[in-house]
């Protein structure tokens, strides 16, 4: 056991996709449509149909000194090539004591959001399938055990979206990535009472694949004000998975697929405690609303609400439990959280780095594991630093690969 905490899977790095990836695969006369890096004013883009996309420095300079990350974009002449190249990604890892990462990708953006945009869908549908393709048989397939295939979605069409699921999952893939909140995308919640998403969700419950949601996934960030600070929404960000939380447990779903998994991704996990009580409260003190939603006119007061049966939901399991069940949550650096882990419940938290992104715990990501859970016995920390993510994922990580004598801190600050 001793060796095994020098070691950590992370649940939620990123990689910044090699410059000729869809190049390098699309048939010669559609490689002009396809996604490419352009240079414009000596600045490297991603482009593809009218997106032009630069890499801000804050997600490519993990390890750099927090002075010097700015948002400002960098080129790909001057990123570590662990942003972009597995062996060198690998190289990190082992520095940083990483096991085995689950990443999401950058040009797709968080959810595939990219390709679901795009003017011309079938064409977009078979580069959303070259990025899933290259994840499990390259980036995952040429390190094996060493990192968890996530594959996107076209969000446009849930039957074709349930097809791509499955064509993954017999090749390999080990979680889907889905969006925080598909209403501000311009698709239907997943409160719809056309069940837009059952395919998608039976999909995941049949294969066994967790939907994998990022802070971010809606192409939204939670602020104050229009005028309000950067710091304010960043601050904030976790906002949008706690509504993520409460949108989950009430809309009746999970109770529907009991093999549904969703992992609440760089959220931080120090809030779900007082979430779920505020939940369980809500479950009891309005048990009227099992038999239906009521709709209110806030602006009209004194309206009466208007009962809508056909929202029905399920309260004879509390909130809490459904959250034991089926959610899990993700942090990288939350201190009040991991002093309450138990509270939010040993079972359902993993960790992650953030690799590369400039709030990464790398290259220190196992010194500050045992840091956050000092205190804790081994076994908990076995759980939130392999053993949960060995669990949810059904995954098998690489045998260790072989240490220095001191076995964690391999890699300098740089």
């Amino acid at each position: 056991m001793g060796e095994r905490l020098n070691w950590m899977i992370s649940v939620d790095d990123h990689v910044i996709e090699p410059p000729a990836l869809w190049q390098e695969r699309v048939p010669t006369k559609y490689r002009d449509q396809a996604p490419q890096v352009v240079r414009v004013d000596g600045t490297d883009y991603w482009a593809f149909e009218d997106v032009r996309t630069p890499i801000p420095g804050t997600l490519v300079t993990a390890g750099q000194d927090r002075d010097r990350v700015t948002p400002l974009p960098v080129n790909y002449a001057d990123m570590d090539p662990a942003v972009y190249d597995l062996k060198a990604r690998l190289a990190a890892m082992d520095a940083d004591g990483v096991l085995a990462s689950l990443c999401f990708p950058f040009f797709p953006r968080f959810a595939g959001q990219t390709f679901s945009e795009a003017k011309d869908r079938p064409f977009a549908y078979e580069c959303l399938k070259i990025y899933n393709d290259w994840m499990i048989d390259e980036w995952c397939g040429e390190a094996p055990g060493r990192m968890i295939p996530l594959v996107i979605i076209p969000l446009y069409d849930p039957m074709l979206a349930a097809k791509e699921i499955e064509r993954c999952a017999a090749k390999g893939a080990r979680a889907v990535s889905f969006s925080e909140n598909p209403s501000k995308l311009g698709y239907p919640s997943i409160h719809d009472i056309d069940g837009y998403w059952r395919p998608v969700l039976q999909a995941a419950n049949d294969t066994e694949m967790p939907l994998c949601i990022h802070f971010g996934s809606s192409s939204s960030m939670p602020t104050t004000s229009p005028d309000a600070p950067l710091l304010v929404w960043a601050a904030l960000a976790p906002v949008n998975l706690m509504f993520a939380l409460t949108d989950w447990l009430f809309s009746g779903l999970l109770q529907d697929y009991p093999n549904l998994k969703i992992c609440l991704s760089e959220g931080g996990i120090g809030w779900i405690p007082y979430m779920l009580e505020r939940c369980d409260w809500e479950a009891r003190d309005m048990r009227w609303a099992s038999k239906g939603d009521f709709k209110y006119d806030m602006a009209a007061q004194g309206s009466i609400p208007e009962l809508r049966p056909e929202f029905a939901r399920k309260f004879d399991v509390p909130p809490s439990e459904i959250f034991r069940q089926h959610i899990y949550g993700c942090f990288i650096d939350d201190s009040f959280g991991s002093r309450h882990i138990e509270e939010v419940g040993v079972d359902n938290v993993m960790i992650e780095t953030d690799f590369p992104h400039g709030d990464t715990s790398f290259p220190n990501s196992i010194a500050n594991a045992h840091e956050r859970l000092a205190g804790k016995s081994d076994e908990v920390k076995l759980k939130v630093m392999q053993d949960n993510a060995k669990r949810v994922f059904r995954f098998e990580p690489a045998p260790l690969p072989p240490t220095d004598s001191s076995g964690a801190g391999r890699l300098g600050q740089k």
